[in-house]
Protein backbone atom coordinates (compact mmCIF):
# COMPACT_ATOMS: atom_id res chain seq x y z
CA UNK A 1 0.00 0.00 0.00
CA UNK A 2 2.36 2.47 0.96
CA UNK A 3 4.59 2.02 -2.82
CA UNK A 4 1.04 2.75 -4.21
CA UNK A 5 0.79 5.67 -2.40
CA UNK A 6 4.29 6.77 -3.26
CA UNK A 7 3.53 5.66 -7.00
CA UNK A 8 0.82 8.30 -7.30
CA UNK A 9 3.34 11.37 -5.60
CA UNK A 10 1.61 11.29 -2.42
CA UNK A 11 -1.80 12.60 -4.07
CA UNK A 12 -4.10 11.58 -0.88
CA UNK A 13 -1.84 12.32 1.94
CA UNK A 14 -3.67 14.19 4.12
CA UNK A 15 -1.82 17.01 4.52
CA UNK A 16 -1.47 17.49 1.20
CA UNK A 17 -5.63 17.98 0.57
CA UNK A 18 -6.06 19.65 3.73
CA UNK A 19 -6.96 16.82 5.64
CA UNK A 20 -6.00 16.04 9.59
CA UNK A 21 -3.09 13.68 9.58
CA UNK A 22 -1.61 10.49 11.28
CA UNK A 23 -0.43 10.57 14.92
CA UNK A 24 3.44 10.18 13.60
CA UNK A 25 3.09 12.48 10.82
CA UNK A 26 1.44 15.47 12.66
CA UNK A 27 3.97 14.65 15.62
CA UNK A 28 6.59 15.02 12.85
CA UNK A 29 5.33 18.31 11.66
CA UNK A 30 7.29 21.59 12.06
CA UNK A 31 4.05 23.81 13.12
CA UNK A 32 3.18 24.68 16.57
CA UNK A 33 0.93 23.26 18.98
CA UNK A 34 -0.35 24.52 22.14
CA UNK A 35 -1.42 21.49 24.72
CA UNK A 36 -3.71 22.69 27.25
CA UNK A 37 -4.13 20.39 30.83
CA UNK A 38 -7.39 20.56 32.95
CA UNK A 39 -7.78 18.11 35.75
CA UNK A 40 -9.79 15.36 33.36
CA UNK A 41 -8.67 16.54 29.81
CA UNK A 42 -5.94 17.11 27.72
CA UNK A 43 -5.70 19.48 24.64
CA UNK A 44 -3.40 20.01 22.27
CA UNK A 45 -4.49 22.52 19.73
CA UNK A 46 -2.21 22.13 16.34
CA UNK A 47 -1.46 25.41 14.07
CA UNK A 48 -1.06 23.09 11.27
CA UNK A 49 -5.17 23.04 9.74
CA UNK A 50 -6.85 23.64 12.95
CA UNK A 51 -6.66 20.27 14.37
CA UNK A 52 -8.02 19.71 17.90
CA UNK A 53 -7.03 16.13 19.89
CA UNK A 54 -8.36 15.66 22.93
CA UNK A 55 -7.22 12.90 25.53
CA UNK A 56 -9.09 12.03 28.79
CA UNK A 57 -7.42 12.21 31.87
CA UNK A 58 -10.12 11.20 33.89
CA UNK A 59 -9.62 7.67 34.61
CA UNK A 60 -11.91 6.15 31.77
CA UNK A 61 -10.87 3.08 29.62
CA UNK A 62 -10.79 3.11 25.92
CA UNK A 63 -13.74 1.96 24.42
CA UNK A 64 -14.36 -0.92 22.25
CA UNK A 65 -12.92 -0.91 18.78
CA UNK A 66 -15.22 0.57 16.36
CA UNK A 67 -17.29 2.26 19.61
CA UNK A 68 -17.60 5.27 18.73
CA UNK A 69 -17.12 5.21 15.03
CA UNK A 70 -13.39 6.15 14.14
CA UNK A 71 -12.08 9.82 14.78
CA UNK A 72 -8.96 10.96 12.35
CA UNK A 73 -7.36 11.36 15.54
CA UNK A 74 -8.29 8.04 17.37
CA UNK A 75 -10.19 8.09 20.71
CA UNK A 76 -7.48 9.11 23.73
CA UNK A 77 -6.75 8.26 27.09
CA UNK A 78 -3.99 9.27 29.25
CA UNK A 79 -2.44 8.85 32.73
CA UNK A 80 0.31 10.23 34.07
CA UNK A 81 3.47 7.19 35.20
CA UNK A 82 5.66 9.64 36.98
CA UNK A 83 6.62 12.87 35.01
CA UNK A 84 5.72 10.81 31.64
CA UNK A 85 2.43 11.01 30.13
CA UNK A 86 0.97 8.10 28.97
CA UNK A 87 -2.01 8.26 26.30
CA UNK A 88 -3.70 4.78 24.42
CA UNK A 89 -5.38 5.66 21.42
CA UNK A 90 -7.64 3.51 19.16
CA UNK A 91 -10.31 3.71 17.40
CA UNK A 92 -8.92 5.48 14.20
CA UNK A 93 -9.57 5.88 10.92
CA UNK A 94 -8.11 3.40 9.02
CA UNK A 95 -7.38 2.19 5.66
CA UNK A 96 -10.61 1.29 5.30
CA UNK A 97 -12.18 4.97 5.76
CA UNK A 98 -11.01 6.04 2.46
CA UNK A 99 -7.73 6.79 0.80
CA UNK A 100 -7.31 10.15 2.92
CA UNK A 101 -7.13 7.82 5.81
CA UNK A 102 -4.74 5.83 7.66
CA UNK A 103 -2.01 8.01 6.87
CA UNK A 104 0.86 6.95 9.38
CA UNK A 105 3.62 9.04 8.07
CA UNK A 106 4.16 11.53 4.72
CA UNK A 107 5.46 8.45 2.69
CA UNK A 108 2.33 6.53 3.06
CA UNK A 109 3.06 3.94 5.41
CA UNK A 110 -0.60 2.76 6.50
CA UNK A 111 -2.54 1.76 9.64
CA UNK A 112 -5.61 -0.06 10.40
CA UNK A 113 -9.22 0.16 12.43
CA UNK A 114 -7.29 -2.13 14.20
CA UNK A 115 -4.57 -0.24 15.00
CA UNK A 116 -3.97 0.76 18.30
CA UNK A 117 -0.99 4.05 19.35
CA UNK A 118 0.49 4.33 22.34
CA UNK A 119 2.47 7.57 23.12
CA UNK A 120 4.49 8.46 26.21
CA UNK A 121 5.75 12.29 26.44
CA UNK A 122 8.77 13.22 28.26
CA UNK A 123 10.23 16.24 28.88
CA UNK A 124 13.92 15.95 30.33
CA UNK A 125 15.28 19.37 30.16
CA UNK A 126 13.23 22.74 29.80
CA UNK A 127 12.88 23.42 25.91
CA UNK A 128 12.89 19.67 24.89
CA UNK A 129 9.78 17.12 24.37
CA UNK A 130 10.17 13.27 23.92
CA UNK A 131 7.09 11.75 22.03
CA UNK A 132 7.78 7.68 21.90
CA UNK A 133 5.02 6.28 19.97
CA UNK A 134 4.32 2.36 19.45
CA UNK A 135 2.42 1.30 16.63
CA UNK A 136 0.51 -1.90 17.12
CA UNK A 137 -1.65 -2.61 13.81
CA UNK A 138 -1.66 -6.52 13.26
CA UNK A 139 -2.88 -6.23 9.98
CA UNK A 140 -0.37 -4.44 8.69
CA UNK A 141 3.08 -5.17 10.74
CA UNK A 142 4.07 -8.53 12.25
CA UNK A 143 4.77 -7.05 15.34
CA UNK A 144 4.56 -3.52 17.18
CA UNK A 145 7.22 -1.17 16.58
CA UNK A 146 8.44 2.37 18.35
CA UNK A 147 9.33 5.86 16.75
CA UNK A 148 10.75 8.36 18.51
CA UNK A 149 10.54 12.18 17.70
CA UNK A 150 12.09 15.20 19.44
CA UNK A 151 10.08 18.17 19.66
CA UNK A 152 11.65 21.82 20.98
CA UNK A 153 9.06 22.83 23.51
CA UNK A 154 8.68 26.62 23.53
CA UNK A 155 6.50 27.30 26.55
CA UNK A 156 5.95 30.90 25.37
CA UNK A 157 4.71 30.93 22.28
CA UNK A 158 1.20 30.72 20.27
CA UNK A 159 0.15 29.38 17.37
CA UNK A 160 -0.90 31.45 14.23
CA UNK A 161 -4.03 31.14 12.88
CA UNK A 162 -3.36 28.67 9.63
CA UNK A 163 -6.12 27.63 7.66
CA UNK A 164 -4.76 25.50 4.98
CA UNK A 165 -7.24 25.70 2.25
CA UNK A 166 -6.31 29.50 1.87
CA UNK A 167 -3.00 28.65 0.60
CA UNK A 168 -3.81 24.86 -0.99
CA UNK A 169 -1.73 24.68 -3.80
CA UNK A 170 -0.76 20.69 -4.39
CA UNK A 171 -3.55 20.38 -6.98
CA UNK A 172 -1.55 23.01 -9.37
CA UNK A 173 1.98 21.20 -8.40
CA UNK A 174 1.13 17.69 -9.73
CA UNK A 175 -0.54 15.72 -12.71
CA UNK A 176 -3.78 14.36 -11.30
CA UNK A 177 -5.48 11.93 -13.49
Amino acid sequence: MKKARMATNDKDNPDANCLPMGITQFHMQPQPRKIVQTQELIVILYEANYGVRYIYTDGRSLPPQGQPTPWWYGYSVGRWEGDTLLVETNNLRGVESGPFDGWLDVRGSPYSEQARFIERFHRPVFGKLEIDVTVDDPKFYAKPFTVRINQRFMADEEPMEFICNENQQFRRRIKID
